[in-house]
Parts: structure tokens; C-alpha cells; sequence
């Protein structure tokens, strides 16, 4: 038994206000080491925080640990507002990297619907692993998050509509996901782990944006 945050009971994720803090330069994504390894679709990840600050992108497992206290990488150098960003959540984070996904066509996506294994080796009593997403950069309109409770029911699905700044939380070992891009360029994303905690239900309930927000947001 793990303790989970009320907030994702119902949907399994929520849609946060839009980044509004240091504006983040593009060279502290386009110039991160990146490294080939394939999560739903033709992806390469950045590490800025691993198991063991090497640049690695293995589940944490591998290295006899749950997905929490990650350590930083030397990519976490080059880019300074993300890492400033991650500790303004003030929460206990595992994995932390940046995601760059190539262009794909819609059926191609949704072959690539996946759960993630956050909780191994996670001890009861702790809290459960959720996943954030800051979108960084993607062609405006186009990439859309696709959610579902059951992998093979279309009437379980929900759509999200992707743009720079967008911020979410999803309970990723819950929910079937995957983004799809058209393009015509790269998206980027960054993406951490995190223990669910007072601390992470404080960041989230301070980030939720209002009823009117959300229905300017569209998604």
C-alpha cells in the first residue's frame, strides 16, 4: 500500500496552469547530451537526474533503488532554469530528463500506448510515483497527450492538447499514454518522477489553474 494524492483519484491526472516563471532559453534543451533510448516512439532522452548521476536512462531498479532521490547528471550544468525548476517543487524526484520525440503519424502513436513502471521496488508505507511534464517545444497546435484507463477502449480516452509552457501531472502506472506529434520538428518535453507527498499535493494545488483558465485552455 502506497499513499496517493486525492487530487488524481478521480482522472488520474491533472492539468496545471501554464509555466509562468524565468522564461527558459532553448539552448539549455538543444544542447543537452542526449542518448538513444526508445519510450513511445522515436525518442532520445536527456538525463538531468539519474539513479546515480551518471547519464543514464535505466529504471532505477536496475540499481537496487525506487524511483526517488535522483541524483543530478552533467547535463543538469547546461541547463540551469530546469534544474531551478525542479527544485521550486521542492519534492522528492527520481528520474528528470528531457524528452525529445520525432514526428509521427496518428496510428503510429497509438501503437506506442504504454504504462510505466515507476513503482518497483518502492517500499509500502511510501509514497506512490507520479510523473510531471512541462512542454518546452513543439510545432503550436499540433502534438496532443492521449490518455486512456483501458488500452484497447477508445470511449476511455481522453485528449490533451500540447503547446510550450503546458504543465501536467499523471499518474503514468495508472494510465495508459502517449503524446502524438505530426510535427514538422522535434518536440521537447521535460519529464520527472515524484514521490507523492504534502509537499507534491502542495505544488499541485497551488499550480491548478481556475475553472476559467481552464476553459480558455481547451483541452
Amino acid at each position: 500500500m502506497h499513499y496517493k494524492l486525492d487530487i488524481l483519484a478521480e482522472k488520474g491526472y491533472v492539468i496545471l496552469s501554464d509555466y509562468g516563471g524565468t522564461p527558459i532559453p532553448p539552448a539549455e534543451w538543444e544542447s543537452l547530451e542526449y542518448l538513444d533510448w526508445k519510450s513511445g516512439g522515436d525518442t532520445n532522452f536527456a538525463p538531468l537526474a539519474s539513479a546515480t548521476g551518471e547519464m543514464d536512462c535505466r529504471g532505477f531498479w536496475d540499481h537496487g533503488k525506487p524511483d526517488k532521490f535522483g541524483l543530478w547528471t552533467s547535463n543538469s550544468e547546461i541547463a540551469p532554469t530546469l534544474v531551478r525548476y525542479i527544485g521550486g517543487v521542492a519534492g522528492n524526484y527520481g528520474r528528470v530528463r528531457v524528452i525529445k520525440l520525432n514526428p509521427s503519424d496518428e496510428p503510429t502513436a497509438l501503437r506506442q500506448l504504454h504504462r510505466d513502471d515507476n513503482n518497483r521496488l518502492n517500499p509500502d508505507g511510501t509514497g506512490w510515483v507520479v510523473r510531471s511534464w512541462l512542454e518546452l517545444d513543439n510545432a503550436p497546435g499540433q502534438s496532443v497527450f492521449i490518455l486512456r484507463e483501458d488500452k484497447d477502449d477508445p470511449a476511455t480516452e481522453t485528449r490533451i492538447r500540447l503547446h510550450p509552457g503546458r504543465q501536467l501531472v499523471i499518474d503514468t502506472e495508472r494510465l495508459w499514454h502517449v503524446v502524438w506529434h505530426p510535427g514538422p520538428r522535434p518536440r521537447y518535453a521535460l519529464i520527472a518522477s515524484w514521490e507523492s507527498d504534502k509537499v507534491l499535493d502542495d505544488w499541485i494545488r497551488r499550480q491548478v489553474p481556475s475553472q476559467r483558465q481552464l476553459l480558455g485552455a481547451g483541452g
